[in-house]
């Protein structure tokens, strides 16, 4: 914390630091036993009627009043990682959004609306679907990408995606991300201030892709350049669309890995990836069950960085949900480490059917 020449803590931040990445403490909870004191890193998203709005890495957003502060400053962007590929932010959204690419978008300024709904006729059409179409496929193609300035006030540019998405017969998502240099720790407090709803958190995280791909062979593990019934057998999503076997295709180069099963039965493991230049994407990595632990996913996934070093990529991404403690336990022992959290917000009051969950 910051320390004056005569040995005493100061606040040295104001107002004027909003949006700037800080540390303060603060005296710690009435009636708390443990701890005199309570330290918070984060942006600083409001200072407001006396209280601070700090956001921190994973999103969460802590109020603190100032009559509480005991000391605080402007401390530089989170430390780059020491291991594994230097990214930003802003590289890694738009490989990733490239990997789940939408059926249609339009530019708002420097915000992509991303859809992928399908065409249905009027008469099937769902009740209260304002046209013929389907809950799309996932959020990560039915979200905004807000990379910049929407080139409208934001009030003005929120009531143009609820009305695109609307047309759609979607709920309107807007996709931001914390904890990383340029993140968009601004965006979601405005996005909660109107009463927007985060609904999903998860991360992003990165990794060197030769160590992947080292580890030993074992499974039979079969690559296609699309997902056959076989595969889609053992995905998680069933009933999946056309629209969502074109999103699953898409990217610069898919590819899917397949363990097969016994005779009958669905694949015992299956994985996806997407290369984009020097980033692999890995992504729905599924196991049978009665199959874990015994080091499928490791195989699917060691499989698909080969071929992706085979096409010159060097390094690895991949999007993994907080609560998924066998994946992080995964992705820890293969290298990999978050780099930033990203999140997505609904609009208030939407009454539509939902995308899937991430």
């Amino acid at each position: 914390m910051e320390i004056s020449a005569a040995g005493r803590l100061e606040v040295r931040i104001t107002p004027a630091d909003v949006g700037k990445r800080v540390s303060v403490r603060r005296l710690g909870d009435p009636g708390a036993a443990s701890e005199k004191f309570t330290d918070t890193v984060g942006v600083l998203t409001s200072w407001d009627g006396g209280v601070l709005m700090i956001t921190r890495r994973d999103g969460e957003s802590v109020r603190i009043p100032e009559n509480i502060l005991v000391a605080g400053k402007v401390v530089p962007a989170a430390p780059a990682r020491r291991r594994g590929p230097a990214a930003s932010y802003e590289e890694l959204a738009r490989v990733s959004s490239r990997g789940w690419q939408p059926v249609e978008s339009e530019r708002l300024g420097a915000w992509e609306l991303r859809a992928a709904v399908e065409k249905v006729p009027r008469e099937a059409r769902p009740a209260g679907v304002v046209v013929g179409r389907r809950a799309g496929f996932t959020r990560r193609a039915n979200s905004v990408l807000p990379l910049g300035d929407p080139g409208l006030p934001l009030d003005a540019a929120l009531e143009a995606v609820r009305r695109w998405y609307g047309e759609r017969g979607l709920p309107a998502y807007i996709q931001t991300a914390t904890g990383a240099e340029g993140t968009q720790e601004l965006l979601c407090a405005e996005l909660e201030r109107r009463g927007w709803v985060r609904e999903v958190t998860a991360e992003v995280w990165t990794g060197a892709l030769a160590p992947v791909a080292d580890r030993a062979e074992g499974a039979d593990v079969l690559l296609a350049r699309e997902a056959d019934e076989a595969w889609l057998a053992r995905y998680q999503r069933k009933g999946v669309s056309e629209v969502a076997l074109r999103v699953l295709g898409s990217g610069p180069s898919v590819w899917f890995a397949t363990v097969p099963g016994a005779v009958g039965e669905a694949p015992a493991a299956i994985g996806r990836c997407v290369v984009d230049g020097r980033w692999a994407g890995f992504a729905a990595v599924e196991v049978d069950p009665g199959r874990r632990r015994q080091g499928l996913a490791t195989e699917v996934m060691a499989a698909l960085a080969r071929r992706a070093l085979d096409e010159g990529a060097s390094a690895a991404w991949l999007q993994v949900e907080t609560d998924n403690e066998g994946a992080r336990a995964l992705y820890t022992a293969l290298g990999l480490a978050p780099h930033h959290t990203y999140h997505h917000y609904r609009a208030p009051e939407e009454q539509c059917e939902r995308p899937g969950r991430t």
